[in-house]
């Protein structure tokens, strides 16, 4: 069993009639025009791989198919409530994916539709997967800069920088960390609130590790070696139960763009 995930990206104009198709669907296919709405729709599928073909699906039957079916929904939805000037909220997008689940769903068999991400922003997306399609996941990511240094004092130096290389510098090192939170609420008439959830995190995480030793300014790691596993688990401790009716459901956490780490609790 496989699982294959294919990005679509387009744009909307809300002030147009219709978008510019455009040829360049690593940008945005439709390509928008002027000032508009870029949005892009991760689709992953589940299944086998065909013996004569050697794939799971064609991806360009992925994107055919997103932009028949998906864009139109997207585009038409967009129009109507910025004619009205009506806000699209957290519910509405929500509505949107859950329609263009309704008409992916049985385009791609035998394979099977696992989830739906609408990437709203560069660090913020909504998704939907197949188990549970009452729930909604909401992710953003946040930045923070701090220093710490890998140490135990139950090692000797030696052993401290066989294990923990230049990571044991006696004086430290910093990152610029990024983290990123995923919480998973109802689907259904959701009033969340973006602001909010950002307040949250910022003061009940943000605040105590931004521009800090890690080591020296936050007592959790005074007896715990900060290393980005633990920080991750840190961090969900700091956030869980903090979301009112939603509920904490991953955090990932970023030391380097090639070094993250995951927790779920």
């Amino acid at each position: 069993m496989h699982e294959l995930a294919r990005q679509v990206r387009f744009s909307v104009n809300p002030f147009l009639s219709e978008d510019c198709t455009g040829s360049n669907s690593f940008a945005s296919k439709p390509a928008g025009e002027g000032l508009s709405i870029f949005l892009e729709l991760s689709v992953e599928l589940v299944g086998d791989v065909g013996a004569e073909t050697g794939l799971v699906v064609n991806v360009t039957d992925i994107d055919r198919d997103v932009r028949k079916f998906v864009v139109p929904l997207f585009a038409g939805r967009i129009r109507q409530d910025f004619r009205r000037a009506r806000h699209i909220g957290f519910s509405v997008m929500t509505e949107l994916l859950g329609s263009a689940w309704g008409r992916l769903a049985d385009k791609f068999v035998p394979a099977r539709l696992n989830k739906l991400s609408l990437k709203l922003n560069p660090f913020r997306k909504i998704a939907i997967d197949s188990g549970d399609m009452d729930m909604v996941y909401f992710s953003e990511k946040f930045e923070f800069a701090a220093m710490h240094k890998l140490w135990n004092d139950d090692f000797s130096e030696e052993q401290n920088f066989k294990v923990f290389g230049k990571c044991a510098n006696p004086t430290g090192h910093g990152h610029n960390y990024v983290i990123e939170v995923t919480i998973k609420m109802s689907a259904a008439g959701n009033d969340f609130r973006i602001g909010y959830f950002e307040k949250t995190v910022d003061d009940e995480l943000i605040k105590l590790v931004d521009h800090r030793n890690l080591n020296a300014d936050v007592d959790q790691f005074s007896g715990t070696i900060p290393t980005i596993e633990n920080i991750a688990i840190f961090a969900w401790n700091k956030l869980v139960r903090q979301f009112g009716e939603a509920t904490l459901h991953c955090v990932t956490v970023w030391e380097t763009d090639k070094t993250c780490c995951s927790y779920y609790g």
